[in-house]
């Protein structure tokens, strides 16, 4: 068995999409609540959600149970103070973790069967990092061991784990399956994938 953590990033103020970008609907369901249950389907327990601009209204909105909220208070200084500011509540709780899977709350696409093969390979790799493959580079959803929490709380700006994972190209493995891996900015990213369930 591995104790993996969940932790999903959804404190950004989605400035390009002209609304609260949590929020926005496919198909009934808030982009974070596709996110989040998406989550529940690998893990049942143990998902942390960081929440940032907007984050009452986006709390008081969505509608999975379950969920461990975590405020980020430093969100205008990008992505990595979401990650920066999971792990360090992971260490203020003293949680035993083995490793966390970070996803971003605008990738609706991302099926749980991807995940599952994610973490059933971290099963087997528990000191190698595994990451998603975007072309030439790497990036979330992506497991990071325990023994890179450290290293984490160093990152900042908005490149979040993409450049950790640079530098950490020989310790990365990645999944054979393939998912879609496109992430949600604008609202006509959002009418483009909403029109392929037409």
């Amino acid at each position: 068995m591995v104790n993996i953590a969940v932790l999903v990033l959804a404190a950004g103020k989605s400035s390009r999409m002209n609304g609260i970008k949590q929020l926005e609907r496919i198909n009934g369901k808030t982009l974070l609540d596709i996110t989040l249950e998406t989550a529940q389907k690998v893990v049942q327990n143990n998902i942390f959600c960081v929440l940032g601009a907007n984050a009452k209204k986006i709390q008081g909105e969505i509608s999975t149970k379950n969920i461990k909220f975590i405020e980020n208070k430093n969100f205008e200084k990008g992505l990595s103070s979401s990650i920066v500011s999971g792990i360090n509540h992971f260490k203020n709780e003293n949680l035993t973790l083995d490793g966390v899977l970070i996803l971003l709350a605008d990738q609706p696409a991302i099926n749980s069967n991807y995940l599952k093969t994610m973490i059933h390979l971290f099963k087997k790799e528990k000191q190698k990092i595994i990451a998603s493959s975007y072309r030439n580079k790497k990036g979330v959803p992506a497991i990071f061991p325990r023994k890179y929490f450290s290293d984490l709380l160093m990152i900042k700006g908005d490149k979040g784990a993409k450049q950790f994972l640079k530098t950490h190209q020989n310790d990365i493995i990645t999944p054979k399956v393939k998912t879609n891996l496109i992430d949600i900015d604008t609202k006509e990213d959002l009418d483009f994938f909403k029109n392929q369930f037409k």
